[in-house]
């Protein structure tokens, strides 16, 4: 897959393309789904599939601070895009200037004169332009101008968890789960384990000590971290998915003040990882985060949290 940072990259004699366009935070479930129409209906048509996609997120230029929780970096988002089969990835960096573009202008300077788009394919709730003033309809209406089609699809449903129709699966939907550490829920939607990634700091070392050693994850910036607890996963390590034990929070055994994310690598203490850019995938969580009343008691609880993340992914 071809990965372009801004209109600038694109060559100039880039043939014509089946176009998508959003953040795609995650790629989760329904994003997969718009996906595959797109590379079904561009290999149809003899076009290349591509997508466009913001960095940073919308939401941090047009409402400063508001920082959403992150569900994958832009390169882990760019990994996940290729494996959709799609030609290239265009990812425009969001300005407040690029914000203040009227929709008919982003129509025409990124679909038209710079990805020359024979068809168009969003989500139904697609908005786009100053103000999110570009709708579905307004996309259709431009296509019809300057000779693209432009198709709205409808929102992939969750999986119904009580009465009522259930909600569409959406990044929204899928940062609430991981914000209750609802991560086997979270996963549901995503179509695959929830991921962290991050540097591998120095801790306090008290889990050496322990006979449980930890890395120490700093996570990458605006992360959506789960609630504090206990998880099973994996310690992702150059493409290779260790199973571990994983504690979120500030140790209050030990009154401890700042929250942590601490992933302990299942009968390994040889590993070298300070500095090192790895990745936490969530499977499930175990319980919630206790103030043990001594170490032994602590101990006690943290070999059955081992061989409960052995029995769920060891």
């Amino acid at each position: 897959m071809r990965r372009w940072r801004g209109l600038a990259e694109v060559p100039q004699d880039w043939g014509r393309s089946a176009v998508t366009i959003g953040v795609f935070d995650g790629v989760h479930r329904g994003h997969r789904a718009v996906l595959a129409n797109l590379v079904d209906s561009a290999r149809a048509a003899n076009l290349a599939p591509v997508v466009a996609t913001f960095d940073p997120h919308p939401l941090e230029v047009v409402q400063p601070g508001s920082h959403p929780a992150l569900l994958s970096t832009v390169p882990h988002r760019l990994d996940l895009l290729a494996e959709t089969g799609v030609a290239a990835t265009l990812v425009l960096p969001f300005t407040v200037e690029f914000s203040q573009l009227p929709a008919p202008e982003f129509v025409r300077l990124v679909l038209v004169d710079t990805l020359h788009a024979g068809q168009v394919t969003v989500g139904s709730n697609f908005r786009f332009g100053h103000k999110a003033a570009g709708t579905v309809e307004l996309l259709e209406r431009l296509g019809a101008d300057y000779g693209f089609g432009a198709t709205g699809l409808d929102l992939v449903p969750a999986a119904a968890t009580g009465p009522g129709d259930p909600e569409p699966v959406s990044s929204t939907l899928i940062r609430a789960a991981v914000a209750r550490g609802d991560v086997a829920e979270a996963a549901a939607g995503l179509g695959r384990p929830h991921r962290v990634e991050g540097t591998v700091v120095e801790g306090d070392r008290r889990g050496r000590e322990l006979g449980y050693p930890t890395a120490n994850l700093r996570p990458t910036p605006h992360a959506a971290i789960p609630a504090d607890g206990v998880y099973a996963g994996w310690l992702v390590l150059d493409g290779q998915s260790l199973p571990a034990a994983i504690s979120i929070g500030t140790n209050p055994t030990f009154d401890g003040t700042e929250r942590r994310v601490e992933a302990y690598v299942l009968d390994r203490d040889d590993l070298e990882l300070y500095g090192r850019e790895v990745a936490i995938d969530f499977a499930d969580r175990l319980r919630e985060t206790v103030k043990f009343h001594s170490v032994d008691a602590l101990l006690e609880q943290m070999s059955a949290d081992v061989a409960q993340t052995r029995e769920l992914v060891g």
